[in-house]
């Protein structure tokens, strides 16, 4: 089975994790592409597999007060655009929230005191320790949490 993970931001990231007996043996790891075309391309490579493996995780987010107005509409563009290139490649695929995968994976909630730094390196390291072979990045991380809450969901190892 193919699983993917979504970080929709434009930091964000496209991953996948294939998996035949429970366990991973096959990952990927995209930077979010620059332009629609090649967005495009990457759900084209996958799609394939994807149809036929099930239900994908897209991380479902929404607007932050602090966020302006350019960037929420930027953003807002691409996280559309992402969840057209699921449905245009009939690609089946689930929403989550930030807080139900990041739960699922044993993270505990940002604290009050850490800050947005703070936490997207917590979130590093966990995939660091997930993925000890792969170069976690920031633009990475999120996305294989994802595909891997993903995977546990779905071939009941969570």
């Amino acid at each position: 089975m193919i699983h993917i993970g979504i970080d929709p931001g434009k930091s964000g990231g496209l991953c996948y994790i294939r998996s035949g007996d429970g366990e991973p043996d096959d990952w990927d790891t995209t930077k979010m592409p620059e332009t629609e075309t090649d967005i495009g391309y990457w759900f084209e490579e996958v799609s394939e597999s994807l149809r036929e493996d099930g239900e994908q995780v897209f991380e479902k987010v929404g607007s932050m007060p602090v966020n302006a107005a350019r960037a929420m509409l930027t953003f807002g563009t691409n996280y559309g655009f992402l969840r057209a290139c699921l449905i245009c490649n009939k690609i089946p695929f689930e929403e989550v929230l930030p807080l139900k995968w990041q739960s699922g994976l044993g993270i505990v909630k940002r604290k009050k005191t850490e800050t947005k730094t703070q936490f997207k390196n917590r979130l590093k390291a966990k995939a660091q320790s997930l993925f000890p072979h792969l170069k976690i990045n920031l633009s990475n991380c999120d996305g294989l949490l994802i595909a891997e809450f993903n995977r546990r969901t779905r071939e009941r190892n969570f």
